[in-house]
């Protein structure tokens, strides 16, 4: 993202209710040179879409207090959050999930487990990202 001239990382919000995820998903992105937030449910979801705004939304449906549904309507209805992009990362049935996740609104549904490069091509993806920067290599 560019402020002021500069180039800086994308914020990325990544929301499971997992720690192991939780974990993973961040060391992954913060290798890949991201920053990066977490939340473990709908209410921190949102009010750490707030506090910070991010450029992406990396989110799980199967969260406690509000599901991944309940969090994309709340987005989708807050027009400060509103444009934020969101991939839904989930263990849920893809074939039941994906057409009302992205009617939803979400840029893309990714099966659990996924898979580093997949996950991360779906990211730059969301963000527009146009060139591979060299530190999303391995």
């Amino acid at each position: 993202m560019k402020l002021g001239g500069k180039v800086n990382p994308a914020d990325i919000l990544i929301v499971d209710d997992d720690p192991d995820m939780l974990q993973a998903l961040h060391i992954r992105l913060k290798a890949s040179g991201y920053d990066v937030h977490c939340a473990e449910d709908g209410i921190g979801a949102i009010s750490e879409a707030r506090r910070h705004a991010p450029d992406l939304i990396v989110l799980d449906l199967g969260i406690p207090s509000g599901d991944g549904f309940v969090v994309l309507d709340t987005l989708r209805a807050n027009i400060d959050l509103s444009s934020i992009p969101v991939i839904v990362l989930s263990g849920r049935d893809r074939r039941a999930n994906e057409e009302r996740v992205l009617n939803a609104g979400a840029k893309a549904f990714l099966q659990k487990p996924v898979e580093s490069n997949e996950f991360l091509a779906a990211i730059r993806q969301a963000l527009g990202e146009t060139q591979k920067p060299g530190w999303l290599y391995d």
